[in-house]
């Protein structure tokens, strides 16, 4: 599907119906979401550029995912989607900078993208030109790496008081290891989150960069601030999506302390109950033997005796342990 964005007269002019190259005329923003060949094509045409192909918006090395061609800059980067609809991943996202347009080439929707198209509906000058469209996109996906970022740093919150809540409340162990495997279930998500959100400022911090060295002849004049700005907002993001990786880390190993603190106790009740049951296990077996000579077995107090011998072995050792603080 191609959107086209132009800007007539101070106001927004939005095109999804592109037949022909001349439909394309004077579009700032040129946005291709899972174009078909022919519409690739189309674009390429019209722009006398040639796009790069999913496959080749897949491949990891910098070369293929920065770089300059004619007056084109080409940009790729992985980003962070569907945080809405808690199916989130990853995928490329290739920015095509030339004098005449902005060409964003994209296999899903991060939630930025519609944004930024609803915020231009309202202020068309966001795309005063291409490169400024480009480096307010950038901005609004900045914005939104950081809501996702606090809406974890909340989630990183409730799974705190939860676990801990867990940890000193007098709760059943059903109650208690629910509790805590929902908080491990938080901190799964809140990790993959948070790794994937690094990996876009990551690839963001590598565009910028590039960009950057390339501003004297892709970024107009009164743009180039705005990228100092976007490096500066960049690294204070990277800054943080690292310092909740390191909190979701030490929330991650107390939960596992205390799982192990409950288990331990588990595994210390029955080696105890273990230890108190040999003792009277002893006795029963000798006195369950079958041999003739056995004078107990004529005793009339002989059976009484038995079954308070093995109550006093089994009392014995636990009275014991409790005076050492064993239990």
């Amino acid at each position: 599907m191609i959107t086209a964005y132009a800007v007539e007269n101070g106001q927004l002019l939005l095109r999804d119906a592109i037949a022909t190259a001349e439909d394309l005329a004077g579009a700032v923003w040129i946005d291709l979401c899972n174009p078909r060949p022919e519409e690739a094509a189309l674009v390429q045409r019209a722009l006398a550029i040639e796009l790069p192909t999913r496959e080749e918006m897949a491949e990891i090395e910098s070369s293929s995912r920065l770089y300059k061609e004619g007056e084109a800059l080409f940009l790729t980067a992985n980003f962070l989607y569907g945080i809405e609809t808690g199916d989130f991943a990853s995928a490329p996202i290739t920015f095509v900078l030339t004098p005449a347009a902005l060409v964003t080439v994209r296999h899903a929707t991060p939630k930025a993208f519609p944004t930024f198209a609803a915020r231009c509906q309202r202020a068309p000058g966001l795309l005063a030109s291409p490169d400024a469209a480009m480096l307010h996109l950038f901005e609004q996906i900045v914005d939104r790496l950081a809501d996702i970022l606090e809406r974890v740093g909340s989630d990183l919150d409730r799974a705190s008081t939860s676990a801990f809540k867990a940890a000193d409340a007098k709760l059943r162990a059903t109650d208690r290891g629910a509790a805590l495997r929902a908080v491990l279930v938080t901190l799964g998500q809140v990790g993959e989150i948070t790794a994937r959100a690094s990996e876009t400022l990551l690839g963001l911090s590598r565009i910028l960069t590039f960009v950057g060295a390339e501003k004297a002849s892709a970024i107009r004049k009164e743009n180039q601030g705005s990228i100092k700005t976007l490096v500066r907002d960049v690294r204070s993001l990277v800054e943080h999506a690292n310092f909740l990786n390191n909190r979701a880390t030490f929330l991650l190993d107390a939960v596992l302390g205390i799982i192990n603190v409950d288990q331990s106790g588990i595994i210390k009740t029955f080696t105890v109950v273990s230890v108190a049951l040999m003792p009277p296990t002893l006795i029963a077996s000798i006195y369950g033997m079958n041999f003739e000579h056995m004078p107990e077995l004529s005793w009339t107090f002989g059976y009484p005796l038995s079954l308070l011998l093995m109550v006093l072995a089994a009392v014995l050792p636990v009275l014991y342990f409790r005076r050492k603080g064993w239990l």
